[in-house]
């Protein structure tokens, strides 16, 4: 189970919704470089998921910068900096009663992937997945 959503069910259709709403809307706002830093405007940032807690008023962020231009913590520093710009952004796309408050953390899902092809590839895992399961065998 992913430990973004900590309950056992995971986050409901309206928690991704608006999640998504909000990677959509920050995502636009940063490729199109409208707040006023330049800093964060010289970044290319990636905005791979928002997951949003129950209440929706808050929503995690998880960001990576493109090719790896800066480095992470920079990134999540300019984004945290320029938190009450881009929440208002967010406010102004979506119809909701409260603007949710937007904590940016690192987004590890490539760092994962990049492991767990690590993983398929050793020797020992693929002559375990090339033999046959002999513990099925006759059960059917």
């Amino acid at each position: 189970m992913s430990k973004r959503f900590p309950t056992a069910s995971g986050p409901s259709q309206r928690q991704l919704r608006v999640g998504e709403l909000i990677r959509r809307t920050l995502s636009d706002v940063l490729n199109r470089a409208e707040i006023h830093d330049p800093e964060l405007n010289a970044m290319s940032i990636t905005v791979g998921e928002v997951s949003c807690s129950p209440d929706l008023k808050v929503a995690t962020v998880y960001v990576m910068p493109l090719m790896g231009s800066v480095p992470v913590q920079d990134a999540i520093t300019a984004l945290a900096r320029n938190k009450a710009e881009l929440r208002h952004r967010v406010a102004t796309g979506l119809t909701l009663k409260y603007a949710p408050d937007l904590r940016f953390r690192p987004d590890e899902t490539f760092d994962r992937l990049d492991e767990t092809r690590r993983l398929f590839s050793d020797p020992t895992v693929q002559r375990d997945l090339e033999k046959p399961d002999s513990d099925h065998d006759g059960d059917e």
